[in-house]
């Protein structure tokens, strides 16, 4: 293969990792792929009627559309946005077209009135239990040291990881080996960002970095420094680490290493 032809296929792969990633931050792994914005999707978007969703501080009709698994030019059409699809903090914004909010239309009344009888109650199924979590074979390490500040909330968009606090310019390490998919600033709230695939089914993410010291494409070992952390997107300095399986996020504090 040409490193022409190698760069086209490292980008490739890092695009639709990028995409997959942002598009399950709302915690619902689908194998739909989702382009950056202005691009067409195969695949239409699945509608949630009744739902609705709103803007935070930050947040772009994309990063909305990713995070809910939707097309963004399916959520702008739903809720009557023309480019440049601007929106504001506080907005409402439907997850289904007009019409389909799960309420029915008012129907005129019948001639004729009919007494039914109430229908039997059921006793309520129990609640299903929690997943357990998926087992893994990969040796995870620290990729920081520093204090806990923020921990991993299950349907939480925001706390899908773990922060660990630093100084600027602290290492930032991988936690296991595996190869880069993403290095860049391309996804809203997680200022500069790389993203490691270790196999098929495990992803882990670094957000917030001062400085990127790895490439798309690149392999590195468990260990080894791939940025240096910052704020770049954060309050103040700080990793936010995300492990993913199959990509839906996990509590990384099940699979890292007692301290």
């Amino acid at each position: 293969m040409t490193g022409t032809s190698r760069n086209v296929a490292v980008r490739s792969l890092a695009a639709a990792s990028l995409v997959a990633f942002a598009a399950l931050l709302g915690g619902c792994w689908t194998t739909k792929v989702y382009r950056e914005p202005g691009a067409s999707s195969e695949a239409p978007s699945k509608p949630r009627p009744g739902v609705t969703t709103t803007v935070r501080r930050g947040d772009t009709l994309f990063s909305i559309a990713s995070r809910n698994g939707v097309r963004q030019q399916d959520l702008a059409a739903w809720n009557g946005i023309a480019p440049p699809y601007t929106i504001y903090p506080g907005q409402k914004l439907r997850l289904y077209p007009a019409g389909k909010g799960g309420s029915t239309a008012a129907t005129r009344p019948s001639a004729t009135t009919t007494t039914t009888k109430p229908a039997a109650t059921t006793p309520a199924a129990p609640a299903p239990k929690p997943a357990a979590p998926a087992a893994s074979d990969i040796k995870w390490r620290w990729p920081a040291d520093g204090e806990l500040i923020g921990r991993y909330v299950a349907g939480e968009p925001t706390k899908q990881g773990v922060d660990i606090a630093g100084a600027s310019g602290a290492p930032v390490r991988a936690a296991a080996d595996g190869v880069v998919v993403y290095s860049g600033s391309g996804l809203v709230g997680y200022g500069e960002l790389i993203i490691i695939k270790h196999n098929e089914q495990w992803l882990s993410a670094y957000g917030h970095n001062r400085n990127r010291l790895v490439n798309e494409g690149q392999l590195v070992r468990s260990g080894q420094q791939i940025a240096e952390m910052g704020r770049s997107g954060a309050p103040r300095e700080m990793l936010h680490f995300e492990v993913r399986y199959n990509g839906k996020p996990v509590d990384p504090l099940i699979y890292l290493p007692k301290r």
